[in-house]
């Protein structure tokens, strides 16, 4: 996992010598429609978190009055990793994030006041409540949360990935999707695997993955195999159908975000329940 740093290590990551991760599967290529002009991908919107990065965000659903998310990794929660298994909703939280303009300059402090989703089963995410509102944060500082995609995303799409802690952006494509991800204890389904572009290190966990063509959220990056071991933490593996599994040193992945809007309702309200909503449960 790209989880929170330590001090010790920070001028080595500075110095470029973090987490590169794994890859396997044969994967299908992004068509090539009309080419359309690249949106502007920057760090408005991003957040810093003490040991990982974030995003504010919302759904297509969502409207300005809602109270504004923020999206980061089930391993960045501040209480401790959520156990294999183990989903959390509702518990309290006052978690500071550090709002991130185009420029990587933070504007403002939001606080959070609830955890309303976190897990790191099948996914890795936690989604936290803030005390203010879109409209709120539009009027202070000028600033639109991300839209998170809700469809599936595309192998060979060009991808970048804004880490608000290290307030650097990786530039690459997805290079695939992975049946099964298993790191220590852990297994994600569905992962995104990035092209070898994408080395990032430590404290970029929770980084928004954005489509560049159309500025949304597509994925949260969450790990990389770093030293080669096979189904480890810090070195996932990848599993396939068959069950055969392939390690890949230095290739780094992200979980998918697409599955998230159908469980959030009126008032970016979670609801489990709702119809299409297929995040793990309680």
């Amino acid at each position: 996992m790209k989880k929170p740093l330590v001090a010790a290590l920070s001028s080595l990551a500075l110095a470029g010598l973090g987490a590169t991760p794994a890859m396997a599967a044969p994967h299908t290529t992004a068509p090539h429609p009309a080419k359309a002009a690249a949106v502007t991908v920057d760090f408005a919107g991003t957040v810093s978190l003490s040991n990982c990065s974030g995003s504010v965000i919302r759904f297509p659903g969502s409207a300005d009055t809602d109270p504004a998310l923020v999206l980061t990794n089930g391993h960045c929660l501040e209480t401790g990793f959520p156990a294999p298994g183990e989903v959390i909703t509702g518990q309290s939280s006052s978690r500071a994030f550090g709002l991130l303009n185009s420029a990587g300059t933070k504007v403002a402090t939001l606080r959070a006041n609830q955890v309303v989703y976190s897990t790191m089963t099948d996914t890795d995410v936690t989604i936290y409540r803030t005390t203010t509102t879109y409209a709120a944060i539009k009027s202070s500082y000028g600033i639109s949360p991300l839209t998170v995609q809700d469809t599936h995303p595309v192998a060979g799409t060009a991808i970048k990935v804004v880490s608000g802690y290290w307030k650097r952006i990786y530039s690459c494509n997805i290079d695939g999707f992975v049946y099964r991800l298993k790191e220590g204890d852990w297994t994600w389904k569905d992962s995104v695997r990035y092209t070898s572009a994408c080395n990032t290190i430590g404290g970029t966990s929770g980084s928004p993955v954005v489509d560049t063509a159309t500025g949304k959220v597509v994925a949260v990056n969450n790990t990389g195999n770093e030293d080669g071991q096979r189904c480890t933490e810090n070195n996932p593996c990848e599993v396939d159908a068959n069950g055969t599994v392939t390690v890949r040193q230095g290739i780094n992945y992200a979980e998918e975000t697409y599955t998230i809007p159908a469980c959030f309702t009126t008032g970016n309200k979670l609801n489990l329940a709702a119809a299409g909503c297929t995040l793990p449960k309680p």
